[in-house]
């Protein structure tokens, strides 16, 4: 695919993006972050929105404070609920009052924005688009230039640099192909996604990721007409990840296609694997160092049990199990 990359940019200083348009990069690199949460500054008459205010990082909050410049920040507006990209909301929110705007039906439990957002909803000249898949919550935001031109901040949705995971249970495939389609068949000229850089004749790219995933269900299903599998060796057969973090989310999602096709009734789920795979079992029980806000052990336990599951195509005669 076309992934496009970028120079590390300069932190704590405002990137100029399009008229009217510029970003600060968080401090916050991975190798699922790439250089870090896009957060971006939208000028207009009344001040200045902030899409994705980025990680609860308190230099970021005040890279941010620093770079407007007095000017006042009037709303913040959040693609979804991870935490790398809402994590500074609440403290942004503290200096500058200024009210956030989400997704109607948050996916952090107990959170309600300010002002919930719907499908089409329209807000200071921003129009959502319920875009699920990545997280259940997901949204990006159209914004028509001045000059007539179409922008999209795509969030996590369409990535310039890299594909997003999905991860079950927030993360759902199928929800993730109906938005793939749902933003080809746009016409924005420009994605300005959550991490890396802008990127020019989106629908290309957000064609190559639909294709790409149905390639890989296509694999899913040549590896199932042979045997039954579990996520783990599945996962260790289609993907060739030496990161530990890339392993799990390789095994997310393998799970994320095979919970996919359950739903469609081209799979069935059998009683899981009694060991752990040699890939998952070599990985520690916790990751060293304090825990990423959002992450608990309860979850990286479930993680590890869910790459046990294992499933075999519907009627199947075969009596392999790996």
């Amino acid at each position: 695919m076309a992934f496009l990359q970028e120079p590390e940019p300069q932190r704590g200083t405002l990137l100029s993006v399009l008229p009217g348009i510029s970003r600060i990069v968080a401090r916050n690199p991975g190798v699922m972050t790439y250089h870090g949460t896009n957060t971006y500054f939208i000028e207009a008459e009344g001040g200045i929105s902030i899409l994705d205010p980025g990680p609860n990082d308190a230099q970021h909050v005040a890279d941010i404070l620093a770079a407007a410049g007095g000017k006042k920040i009037t709303r913040l507006l959040l693609t979804h609920s991870h935490y790398d990209h809402m994590g500074a909301a609440p403290a942004l929110q503290q200096v500058t009052g200024a009210p956030i705007a989400a997704f109607h039906e948050s996916g952090l439990e107990g959170y309600t924005a300010d002002i919930a957002l719907f499908d089409n909803s329209e807000l200071a000249g921003f129009t959502a688009v319920h875009t699920p898949g990545h997280a259940p919550d997901h949204l990006c935001y159209q914004l028509i230039l001045p000059d007539g031109c179409k922008i999209l901040f795509s969030g996590d949705h369409v990535m310039s640099w890299s594909s997003s995971v999905v991860s079950p249970p927030s993360g759902d495939m199928l929800a993730y192909y109906r938005s793939l389609e749902k933003v080809i068949a746009r016409d924005d000229v420009f994605y300005l996604p959550g991490h890396g850089p802008v990127l020019p004749e989106p629908q290309n790219l957000a064609a190559q990721l639909l294709a790409h995933r149905q390639k890989r269900e296509d694999a899913i299903m040549a590896a199932l007409r042979v045997q039954g599998w579990s996520i783990a060796a599945l996962a260790a057969q289609l993907y060739a990840k030496a990161d530990p973090a890339l392993k799990v989310a390789a095994t997310r999602n393998v799970l994320a296609h095979m919970l996919k096709l359950k739903a469609e009734g081209v799979v069935v789920e059998n009683a899981p694997d009694p060991n752990l795979h040699p890939d998952i079992a070599s990985l520690p029980q916790r990751p060293p160092g304090p825990l990423p806000p959002g992450v608990t052990q309860a979850i990286i336990d479930q993680s590890r049990a869910d790459t046990r599951r294992r499933f075999t195509l519907r009627g199947a005669a075969y009596s392999v199990m790996t």
